[in-house]
């Protein structure tokens, strides 16, 4: 949503004793109360307060950066969930290994706000059906809010009332729930929302920017879907201590089915109301299937049927504004801005994308004449590699959302070739890959496939430059120049019909369904989001294609991240891993100069493991907040 207007609200009471700290900005006097009076009275300063209220929200989009928080702009030295996780990597952090991804303070400031704002809408001069309208806002905010707070921590102390400041600090002192009632509470606070809200708003600028009984849905779905995960997987990571003797964190496997089945009601009232669908989801081609993709997510707005909540942009220059563009775009497409190429996708994610001629397989990319996909020791003379006359021959055939949301060698962006390559092989056999000219038959060639930086885009070691090969394309606009920060106003699609089908066929296959209703109509859902990609043969309804449906389609989403936290499949995925890259190289050793491909660990990095500690984060202040601190801190 739009943030109209900011003020600054004295967070005071039960937050000193949550937070285990003071705020820095008490600039309102008294210093002990808020202005509600002078602020909730009038139309215009609720609308101002509520539009903060969605302002703060762990909406996990295009500003949020995990090391800094949400709403984070400009270049604040940390990294997306994406780059975190098996979809990217970071040019100018390569060797990245922290998983800092805090929320402790501002998820209780703004349950405050929120709990305060339920305690002036019965006083509002407006009629019973908008207070419940409003009503049903704050209980989505507020299960937003401890959304974002137990998926983050586990069990967490649940206020419920706005908290008048008591000098005596151990009445405002309220316990960890356990996770199992923190999970609870938010399908809960869903539920009310759900029953309060209205199904459409009729201003066209605020109908999927305010919460609906849709978007109450489409919360409860994925937030059921975590709690299932949590529950089944527990074992898998099992943590020990106090947290856990007590259940702040944890769930019984026996819990899993409960919250599964309140992910597939959830996700069936979205897709039995017959109000949402998949973006153009029959195309004519692949090609057709491409742009239709890609304008899904550069323009959210005209899909309207896709989208169930978004979050604007807009006022370029302004903190309304975003800078994905400036910081993604091409080195090539530098235009003035002096920071770009900062998302590289690793070839982990480049392999899931199928070949159309193997549907429900992922299609690995071959470089080698044996067919070996697992060399990753970069290039050595005596290998058979496969040869191509140009470097996107390789990618032929890879599923339409491959091209549609990712800049690989050869590619055009906004009508330039992007240049990627990172070595010249000489007819000796002998490598070059750093900085240099190798002259041959006549010709010039370059170890970055030019002469001059400005006419390259990768492997120069440069945080300008991939260092995997590719760079993401999805979310950008191919028609905005961006000559200094903040001018992207592309919106956010939070929730959009394609995660809720991956929520219902997971939560179906997971759950051990025998109805066989239920098992038609996941794989009927599966395979038509498949066809949307316009792959034309069904796959079968097995966890795997799910699973690899999942981080296809929801790539950069800030969807990937979080699949392996719920899942409990980060510190498996990361034991002392490092992330690959694609490196097309110039070979000379032939009758004619071919590019040739070579698997190797991206350039710069440093493994990487994920403590299973880490599937919580550290609770703030406990030495003064009396709570009960998570496992191993």
């Amino acid at each position: 949503m739009k943030k109209v207007q900011s003020f600054k609200y004295l967070i005071v009471g039960l937050s000193l004793i949550l937070l285990g700290s003071c705020t820095d900005f008490l600039d309102i006097d008294p210093k002990n109360k808020i202005p509600g009076e002078s602020v909730l009275s009038d139309p215009n300063g609720v609308k101002s307060f509520l539009a903060d209220l969605y302002y703060g929200s762990p909406i996990e989009d295009f500003v949020y950066m995990p090391a800094n928080g949400f709403n984070a702009r400009g270049n604040t030295g940390s990294l997306t969930l994406a780059q975190y996780a098996l979809e990217a990597i970071h040019s100018e952090w390569p060797k990245w290994n922290q998983f800092a991804n805090d929320w402790w303070n501002k998820g209780y400031s703004l349950n405050r706000n929120i709990n305060l704002f339920m305690t002036y809408i019965p006083k509002l001069d407006i009629a019973a059906e908008e207070k419940d309208a409003l009503m049903g806002e704050a209980h989505f905010l507020r299960a937003y809010a401890y959304f974002g707070l137990a998926k983050r921590y586990g069990g967490v102390a649940l206020v419920t009332e706005y908290q008048e400041y008591d000098p005596d600090t151990e009445n405002l002192r309220i316990p960890r729930s356990t996770e199992k009632e923190t999970w609870d509470f938010v399908i809960e606070e869903c539920d009310k929302a759900i029953k309060l809200l209205p199904e459409d708003r009729s201003n066209p600028s605020e109908a999927k920017r305010r919460a609906t009984k849709w978007t109450a849905y489409a919360l409860k779905s994925r937030a059921a879907l975590h709690a299932a995960s949590i529950a089944k997987y527990w074992n898998k990571a099992p943590l020990e201590g106090e947290a856990v003797d007590k259940k702040y964190v944890g769930m019984d496997k026996s819990e899993a089915d409960h919250y599964y089945q309140a992910c597939i009601d959830a996700s069936l009232a979205i897709i039995n109301s017959q109000k949402f669908g998949l973006y153009k989801g029959h195309p004519s081609s692949i090609k057709e299937a491409i742009t239709n993709y890609r304008a899904l997510f550069s323009d959210p707005n005209i899909a309207s049927e896709e989208a169930i909540f978004i979050k604007g942009y807009g006022a370029p220059g302004s903190r309304i504004a975003h800078d994905y563009d400036a910081w993604n775009n091409p080195n090539q497409n530098a235009e003035g801005y002096p920071h770009r190429g900062r998302t590289n996708p690793i070839l982990e994610l480049i392999d899931l994308y199928e070949d159309y001629t193997d549907p429900g397989h992922a299609a690995p990319i071959i470089t080698t004449e044996d067919g070996v996909v697992s060399d990753n020791e970069g290039y050595r003379p005596e290998v058979s590699y496969r040869h191509f006359d140009s470097p996107e021959e390789i990618f032929k055939n890879k599923d339409a959302r491959f091209f549609a949301s990712i800049t690989y060698p050869n590619s055009v962006w906004k009508g330039k070739t992007i240049v990627i390559q990172g070595g010249v092989i000489k007819p000796n056999g002998e490598l070059m890959n750093t900085p240099g000219a190798y002259e041959h038959n006549g010709k010039t060639y370059y170890t970055y496939g030019a002469e001059f930086s400005q006419d390259y885009s990768g492997f120069d070691g440069k945080p300008n430059c991939t260092r995997t090969g590719f760079l993401m394309r999805k979310f950008l606009n191919e028609n905005l120049t961006v000559t200094k920060e903040l001018q992207s106003t592309t919106d956010f699609m939070d929730f959009r019909y394609a995660e809720i089908l991956l929520n219902f066929a997971e939560a179906v296959v997971e759950k051990g369904e025998t109805d066989s209703e239920l098992l038609s109509m996941a794989k009927k859902l599966l395979n038509d989001l498949r066809k949307r990609a316009a792959h034309t043969t069904d796959v079968e309804l097995t966890l795997d294609n799910i699973l690899r449906e999942r981080k296809v389609e929801l790539a950069f989403e800030n969807k990937g991240y979080w699949d392996l936290i719920r899942r409990r499949d980060f510190h498996l995925e990361f034991d002392n891993r490092r992330k690959m890259a694609l490196v097309p190289m110039m070979d000379l050793r032939g009758e004619k100069p071919q590019y040739i491909f070579v698997r190797m660990y991206v350039p710069g990095t440093t493994p990487c493991t994920f403590q299973t500690h880490n599937y919580y984060r550290a609770i703030p202040g406990t030495s003064t907040n009396g709570l009960t601190q998570n496992p191993q801190y």
